[in-house]
């Protein structure tokens, strides 16, 4: 009997032992200064959230410090580390619309060793509007981040499926982007505009931003429609393209609800092995 496409399958296209090997990074004797990596897609429902708590967590693993920006007014990434956006009554929003708050006065912990986050709840949805009137406002999240790049190895940046003024600022406050891309057809028709918004970011703000790579997520291997996408963005992106692939799995969303990285929730899934092979690539890139 098949498995669904839900099921707890291996990792990628490839069985495990068919992809080539990435060591275990080595250990850190100090930390910083990080490089800050935005996860970027305008479409939604792509694994961006899944994919920023659960790389964080992995990166936190190999004894990295690691500081994780929910940037999406949803709040998912707050929900996702156990946090109720509504209770929040520091966010993100006050650390980029308020020079009197400081990013110590937001800043929570999480349950993983070496990991925090600045939430975020709809309040964010303000700042947008907020912003349009300032002078540099496409640098406001730089400038939050700036006290803070030394302390920490990673920043991992959730941004909102949208393009707009708090994409833009988390770009511009970037060295690195990820592109989590669903491997479905649909999802390969806005990565043009993407890359567009990208090289327009690197050309008139952040000349240092590159775009680190390009994860397919939601990979379901036994059928062909997924293999098919996954072979076009391929050629369309090279080695940008991680060799590790994140399969469907129920697993993801059971470590949602439960407020929790898959790596801690089922540590050993095929999930988790997943994002730990995805922070030896992220690391070796």
């Amino acid at each position: 009997m098949s498995k669904s496409p839900d099921s707890d399958a291996p990792t990628g296209g490839a069985a495990e032992s068919d992809l080539p090997d990435i060591p275990a990074p080595p250990e850190l004797e100090s930390h910083g200064p990080a490089r800050i990596i935005s996860m970027v897609n305008q479409k939604g429902g792509v694994g961006k959230t899944t994919s920023t708590v659960s790389l964080g967590a992995a990166l936190a693993g190999y004894g990295r410090r690691v500081l994780l920006v929910d940037f999406d007014p949803q709040g998912a990434l707050s929900v996702a580390l156990g946090y109720n956006p509504n209770d929040m009554e520091l966010t993100v929003y006050n650390l980029i619309t308020d020079p009197e708050c400081h990013l110590g006065d937001v800043l929570v912990p999480t349950d993983v060793p070496g990991l925090e986050l600045l939430p975020s709840n709809i309040d964010l949805s303000a700042a947008e509007i907020q912003l349009v009137s300032e002078v540099g406002r496409e640098y406001a999240l730089q400038r939050a981040l700036a006290p803070v790049v030394d302390d920490y190895d990673i920043i991992l940046i959730d941004c909102q499926p949208s393009l707009g003024l708090l994409t833009v600022n988390a770009l511009t406050a970037s060295t690195d982007v990820i592109i989590p891309m669903e491997t479905e057809y649909f999802a390969l028709r806005g990565v043009a505009l993407l890359t567009d918004t990208i090289n327009k970011v690197m050309g008139r703000l952040n000349p240092n931003l590159r775009i680190l790579g390009v994860l397919a997520t939601m990979y379901d291997p036994r059928t062909l429609h997924s293999r098919e996408v996954l072979e076009t963005v391929t050629k369309a992106f090279g080695d940008q393209v991680f060799t590790t692939v994140i399969n469907r799995t129920i697993k993801f969303p059971d470590a949602a609800v439960a407020g929790e990285p898959i790596t801690s929730f089922a540590s050993s899934s095929s999930g988790a092995q997943a994002y730990r092979r995805l922070a030896r690539e992220v690391l070796a890139r």
